[in-house]
């Protein structure tokens, strides 16, 4: 009897093994497409900026992806070939010059910032693509591409004639008191930001602003106790962006008024965009930004490679 039930469990063995191997063949059949365009504009940079570019990003983030034989194995090729979608719609250095210059510096700062962050490459590829990574040298080399794109001299006279027209105008008492301002998403305009503790800074070199981070109550009581990942629900960021200016001794300082932005963390209410709802609202007028909204989901893209961080990218000065 022994001996039968051995047999038997041999035989099922070498079925499901035989099973095993016609799928694995069968799925080798079904490979989406990874098309590499030919390059309409490429992303050109001094030569050591650009080895790095292309060695980090270029197999996801350009149309001159190169395949090794194990990503071509399904079903890993299935995710190569989800990063490779993902990655040229959200940046694609071979139709880089189709971008405008200042989309151009947008999409860099993002990138080195994304690098920066550790979000980039994705830690998945880089497990299997070491050549990949990015070294802290490398990013030394980022960074100062991107320093060097910034001209250190004294502000020019639109951003200080613009400063000073939002003074006069706050000095004369031109603010109406009225209704708050309400984003496409219902996420109102919070004034009390003013009275929440600062709790990071960032600049953007791509635009030539400065930027603090204010976290309410919930959020500075996190970041006390060390419970930032995840934020609880009810942590407020916002972000107050202004333009950078710089006098005449190179001291720097914050010039006019150019938007806020912010981050509510409610991970039943904010499901669809990864449990934070955001909202940003430009100029003294305080528009609310986007046509739609599908806003959101714009945001909830910039902040995907964050996931690990819970979708935050500054994290608080204590803790850097």
């Amino acid at each position: 009897m022994r001996k039968l039930v051995n047999q038997t469990s041999k035989r099922n063995y070498f079925i499901l093994v035989i099973v095993l191997i016609i799928a694995f063949s069968g799925i080798q059949f079904i490979h989406p497409e990874i098309k590499n365009s030919p390059a309409t504009g490429d992303f050109e940079a001094p030569a050591d900026v650009k080895a790095i570019i292309i060695r980090a990003c270029y197999d996801c983030h350009s149309n001159q992806t190169n395949l090794r034989w194990y990503d071509k194995v399904a079903p890993i090729y299935w995710q190569v070939a989800q990063h490779v979608k993902d990655g040229r719609a959200g940046l694609n250095f071979s139709t880089w010059k189709n971008l405008a210059p200042a989309d151009q510096k947008a999409k860099l700062w993002e990138a080195v910032n994304q690098i920066s962050a550790g979000a980039m490459p994705v830690k998945d590829y880089v497990l299997v693509h070491s050549s990949a990574k990015v070294s802290a040298n490398d990013l030394v080399v980022l960074k100062k591409y991107m320093a060097d794109m910034v001209v250190n001299k004294p502000a020019d006279t639109a951003k200080i004639n613009a400063l000073d027209k939002q003074y006069q105008h706050w000095q004369k008492g031109k603010v109406a008191a009225g209704k708050l301002p309400t984003a496409l998403n219902s996420v109102t305009y919070i004034p009390d930001y003013k009275n929440w503790q600062p709790i990071s800074t960032t600049e953007r070199f791509d635009n030539g602003t400065m930027r603090v981070i204010f976290g309410n109550d919930v959020a500075t009581k996190a970041i006390k106790e060390n419970h930032i990942n995840p934020w609880p629900n009810g942590t407020i960021f916002a972000k107050v962006a202004w333009d950078q200016l710089a006098d005449k001794d190179g001291e720097v300082h914050t010039g006019a008024f150019k938007q806020i932005e912010y981050m509510i963390k409610d991970d039943q209410k904010y499901k669809t965009t990864k449990g934070w709802g955001f909202a940003r609202f430009k100029t003294p007028k305080l528009v609310p930004y986007g046509t739609d909204v599908m806003f959101a989901r714009e945001c909830v893209s910039c902040h995907k490679p964050l996931a690990d961080e819970d979708f935050v990218f500054t994290q608080p000065l204590k803790h850097q």
